[in-house]
């Protein structure tokens, strides 16, 4: 299951974490958030032990989502030691973010 990311918890479980991150910037009322959402748990699951996969509800959160710039949701953004490697803007196959999550696990 994704991990749920706040403003309290983002710098520890995604900036300091020693695996890959994958972060979804969501909302319940965000229409294409609803059709990512669930990718983004086949995705936890499917990495488990090997990346850490996340979601930050941007109504809830809003410092985080300034920090990285969020302005259109769902954004994808993948981290790897603290920095941002690779980002998705908008709903896409669940392939599309597989392939983008595994290029970083090496």
């Amino acid at each position: 299951m994704a991990i749920e990311l706040t403003d309290a918890n983002f710098d520890e479980l995604v900036l300091k974490s020693d695996k890959p991150v994958l972060v979804d910037f969501w909302a319940e009322w965000c229409g294409p958030c609803r059709m990512v959402g669930p990718i983004v748990e086949e995705l936890a699951k499917d990495f488990e032990g090997k990346a850490v996969v996340g979601k930050v509800n941007v109504d809830n959160n809003p410092n985080i989502s300034t920090n990285f710039g969020i302005r259109n949701i769902p954004t994808l953004l993948i981290f790897k030691n603290g920095e941002v490697v690779d980002k998705q803007v908008g709903a896409v196959p669940k392939s599309i973010l597989s392939n983008k999550l595994s290029a970083q696990i090496a």
